[in-house]
Formats: structure tokens, C-alpha cells, sequence
């Protein structure tokens, strides 16, 4: 499984791109806005610290206009990648792109008819929403399932993106269900290191050490010769 960090804050990213494990960044409207620095700045920006797929969004809502700013977009980087509302409009935008080969993440996903539809159109990644799902009682990771299965039985090349993860365990069991992809806050990812064991386990060995490193220094002083 591939990790995604959903954010635009460069503090961030660059700590993840420190772990070694980053394999892209996505961002939406929201996030970029929430930096106070211009969309194509900041897309630069991450580039620089990560070499992987890096989701740009774009902001228009008819057909034309989308793939306008897509291809706009498309020209800011390698691994950018052309960010789409699964819409009529998104989706007939999504063919017209991936038709010219500019990879395209289909966002917003939150049935497995609609996976269908990028997947036909051509899609790179799809982003189903887990946690958005579980926040109105519907089963995100059931989701998950529907959609690996749905590609699977048709040979579909279209990555499942799994985005709206909240914590650890969402990360798990997309993983378990077979997503390709799981995107998620710095925190999420942070949490996955963390377990209460290991502190303990660490704990003990480092008193362990310390203790014989401490006895072995008492037993050389008494073997010392005197004078």
C-alpha cells in the first residue's frame, strides 16, 4: 500500500518526505486555501520534497473549463495529477484528459456505480471517502471492498485512492481490503508508529543495558589492582 499525506502545509510534508515512506501528496481547495499561498506555489513547492504523485484539484464545474485548468495544471510537474469531481461534467473531463495521457484522480467517490464510471473513463486513481461515509452511519471499508472487487472482475488499470482516513485503524483495513493507495493527515500517519508495547519493550531493554553497563564498571573497579 502506498502513503499519501492530505495536506498542503510544507512543514508537514517535508517531515514525511524525512520518514522515507512518502509516496505522494493530495491536496483539494480547502487545503490550499487554508495555506494563504498561491495554488501553483505551493504545488512547486511540494515537487521539490516529494517524487510521487501530487493531486491538484481544480475548481470549475463545466466540462471545458475542467480540462482547461487540467491541462494547465498538468504542466506545473511530472507527478502532478489532475484532480476531478466524479460529475457528468468531471467525468467526461476525466476521459478527455486521460485520453491525452494526463493522469487524472477522480475525488468525491462515494458509491461503487461511481467508481464504475471513472474506471470506464479512464481515471489513474479513484478517491473513495471512507470516513465521510462512517460520519453518516454508511460502512466506508465496505465501500472499499466493492470497489476492488468491481475492478477486479473487469481487469480496470484505476488505482483505489482511499482518502478520508481518520485514523490508524481506517488505514488497516483499507489495506486489508486491497486499496492501492491510502491518503491521510500527518497525525494518521504519525499514529501508525505508535504502539504501547513497544514503548514498554524499548523502555526495558535501554534499564537492562544501563543496569549491566553500570555492574560491569563495578566489577572492573573491584577487579583493579591497588596502588
Amino acid at each position: 500500500m502506498k502513503f499519501c499525506l492530505d495536506t498542503a502545509n510544507i512543514d508537514e510534508i517535508r517531515k514525511g518526505a524525512e520518514l522515507g515512506i512518502l509516496d505522494g501528496v493530495t491536496t483539494n481547495p480547502s487545503l490550499i486555501a487554508k495555506e494563504g499561498k498561491d495554488f501553483k506555489e505551493v504545488i512547486t513547492e511540494i515537487g521539490k520534497l516529494v517524487h510521487g504523485p501530487i493531486s491538484a484539484e481544480v475548481v470549475s464545474l463545466k466540462k471545458e473549463e475542467m480540462v482547461r485548468e487540467g491541462k494547465g495544471y498538468a504542466e506545473w510537474g511530472e507527478h502532478v495529477v489532475v484532480k476531478l469531481p466524479i460529475t457528468r461534467d468531471g467525468v467526461a473531463a476525466c476521459k478527455i484528459l486521460s485520453d491525452q495521457g494526463i493522469k487524472v484522480n477522480m475525488t468525491l467517490c462515494f458509491s461503487p456505480s461511481q467508481a464504475l464510471l471513472v474506471a470506464k473513463a479512464g481515471a489513474y486513481f479513484v478517491s473513495p471517502f471512507v470516513g465521510r461515509l462512517d460520519d453518516i452511519s454508511q460502512d466506508g471499508i465496505a465501500l472499499i471492498k466493492d470497489i476492488v472487487l468491481i475492478y477486479r472482475n473487469y481487469g480496470f488499470k484505476t488505482q483505489i485512492l482511499a482518502a478520508s482516513l481518520r485514523h490508524p485503524m481506517h488505514v488497516v483495513e483499507c489495506a486489508k481490503a486491497g486499496a492501492h493507495v491510502g491518503t491521510m493527515p500527518f497525525k494518521v500517519l504519525d499514529a501508525l508508529y505508535n504502539h504501547a508495547l513497544t514503548d514498554k519493550g524499548l523502555e526495558g531493554f535501554l534499564s537492562d543495558w544501563d543496569k549491566a553497563g553500570k555492574a560491569l564498571a563495578q566489577k572492573n573497579k573491584e577487579l583493579a589492582p591497588v596502588g
